[in-house]
């Protein structure tokens, strides 16, 4: 048989812990399967370009591991092929721990969070940057006030969704706002419709 694809991350290790504990009966069954997905769906891709949060984890050559936050307005991670996907690179603090993990070691995976709506998805693959510029360009959300600095690209070998156990429900904070605005203009206009109601409960009582 094929080895899974769920072997990239369920190395001996990990399935002597799931034997262990009860739980490698039902991953045997994943890996009679397959294992993980290999290509990014129609869902899956959609799900991506909505983001506007990932954690990006490398590794130096030594092991070293590292994990960078990396976000956008919607759309700033966009799906470059059925196995291929990419976001621009932005000029941060200049240290380049990833971009130099990546140029030692292109083992990377990515971490994808939607708190509004509790999901999480994971996906393990192989990591490049480019700096050619009509690829950053292509890569550059619009309107966006940010300066890209090189692409990253991520060839998926793998992904797998986690449950939303444990991820705390998060709003955008233009969302609350924008509620907060419509709820207080509700409430304005019930308080100048209940005086209107008062002045006139007033002048009836004051006729009788």
């Amino acid at each position: 048989m094929p080895t899974p694809s769920s072997d990239i991350a369920f190395t001996p290790a990990v399935k002597a812990l799931q034997a262990t504990r009860g739980s490698r009966d039902a991953y045997a069954r994943l890996e009679a399967r397959g294992g993980f997905s290999t290509e990014l769906t129609p869902d899956l891709g959609a799900f991506l370009e909505s983001a506007v949060t990932a954690y990006l984890a490398t590794a130096s050559a030594a092991g070293r591991p590292y994990v960078q936050h990396r976000g956008g307005p919607p759309g700033f991670i966009r799906v470059l092929g059925q196995k291929t996907l990419g976001f621009a690179d932005y000029r941060g603090n200049r240290q380049y721990i990833s971009t130099g993990n990546i140029s030692e070691n292109d083992r990377a995976a990515l971490i994808v969070v939607d708190y509004a709506e509790r999901r999480r998805v994971k996906l393990w693959g192989r990591a490049r940057f480019d700096s050619d510029p009509q690829l950053i360009a292509r890569l550059m959300p619009e309107t966006y006030r940010a300066r890209p600095e090189q692409a990253l690209v991520f060839d998926v070998e793998a992904w797998d969704i986690n449950c939303s156990q444990h991820i705390p429900r998060l709003l955008p904070a233009d969302a609350v706002a924008g509620a907060l605005q419509e709820l207080n203009t509700r409430i304005h206009a019930l308080e100048a419709e209940n005086a209107k109601l008062r002045a006139l409960v007033e002048t009836l009582e004051l006729g009788e």
